[in-house]
């Protein structure tokens, strides 16, 4: 009778029956997998089989230098340049307390010049604009200045900035046709100069059927090297044409073809 009563009362409630499960195939265990080693290129690690050898580094080629502080800022801060902001309907320009053609050259052009490192507003303005000024009046006074202006532009270059290059660029044609010889001056030089320009030679936008604006801004950086060094070709002499030649091997002279 009590066996009977437990199968009525099941029946009745079917939740509370054992609930029969599925005997499941056995699946096979996962295969432990070696772990792969990562090593160095030419090593002993790297002819494992379970080995897997770690590309170069990028050589940073194409990598911006981070700025150092420099001695135009520090002369400016200070007061020691005799000019002032200037506002014009045309924009800014420079006021110069004293007349351009009596300066010291020597003294300050190679700051102006060391100034080509800014990027921050009045010290970019200044430095450029200053060094047009210059450069526009200098007359015979600028050959001389020369050697002192190397450095200052080799370093401007080495930061690697593309507007740092773009402004560089434009100074270095305005120098070469800013007085005479001073194209002929530079060709020694070019070993400091010329390395920059190599590396970014190329560096041209592929738009396709686009329009690149940076052209019509002069901000196109292959494009103002190839006007730089066909610049240095007219204006540097006989020897031009080689010194560029064998720091830059991929330029076409533009005055023998």
């Amino acid at each position: 009778m009590v066996a009977e009563k437990e199968t009525l009362s099941l029946n009745k409630c079917p939740d509370k029956m054992p609930k029969r499960t599925k005997l499941l195939a056995q699946q096979p265990l996962p295969m432990h997998q070696p772990h792969s080693l990562v090593s160095e290129g030419f090593t002993v690690k790297a002819m494992m089989k379970n080995s897997v050898v770690r590309g170069p580094p990028t050589a940073g080629a194409f990598k911006e230098r981070p700025t150092k502080p420099t001695a135009f800022r520090k002369c400016y801060e200070r007061g020691d340049f005799p000019i002032a902001l200037e506002h014009d309907s045309k924009g800014n320009k420079i006021a110069w307390k004293v007349e351009i053609e009596k300066l010291d050259y020597h003294h300050y052009l190679p700051l102006f010049f060391d100034g080509l490192c800014e990027m921050t507003f009045p010290y970019e303005f200044f430095a450029r604009q200053g060094i047009h000024d210059m450069l526009e009046h200098g007359g015979n006074k600028i050959l001389p200045v020369i050697p002192q202006l190397i450095i200052p532009i080799k370093n401007a270059l080495n930061l690697r900035n593309r507007q740092v290059i773009c402004v560089t660029l434009k100074v270095l044609q305005h120098l070469v046709v800013s007085a005479e010889m001073v194209g002929e001056a530079l060709v020694p030089y070019y070993r400091q100069i010329l390395p920059i320009l190599n590396i970014f030679k190329n560096m041209n936008l592929n738009s396709g059927d686009g329009i690149d604006y940076s052209q019509q801004k002069r901000e196109n950086i292959g494009d103002l090297i190839q006007e730089t060094l066909e610049a240095f070709e007219r204006y540097g002499g006989e020897d031009a044409f080689i010194n560029i030649k064998y720091m830059v091997p991929t330029y076409e002279s533009c005055l023998l073809n």
